[in-house]
């Protein structure tokens, strides 16, 4: 895969959140089997669009919105 956000990609993250009540950046990727810093952009391109927010709990964490 191209170090690019694809939407099937982002579509693979929100299907892992929708799973877990939390989880790390490093978690998604290994979830999703993409390397981490392209699974980071994604995330971030998510929380941009209002569809994931961060969690600061001692450290970062990413969940779907309520």
């Amino acid at each position: 895969m191209a170090d690019e956000v694809t939407q099937e990609l982002k579509d693979k993250i929100l299907k892992y959140l929708s799973t877990t009540s939390k989880a790390k950046n490093r978690d998604v990727a290994r979830a999703v089997e993409v390397d981490k810093h392209i699974v980071d952009k994604a995330i971030s391109e998510l929380a941009k669009e209002d569809k994931i927010e961060y969690l600061y709990l001692e450290t970062s964490y990413v969940k779907l919105k309520q």
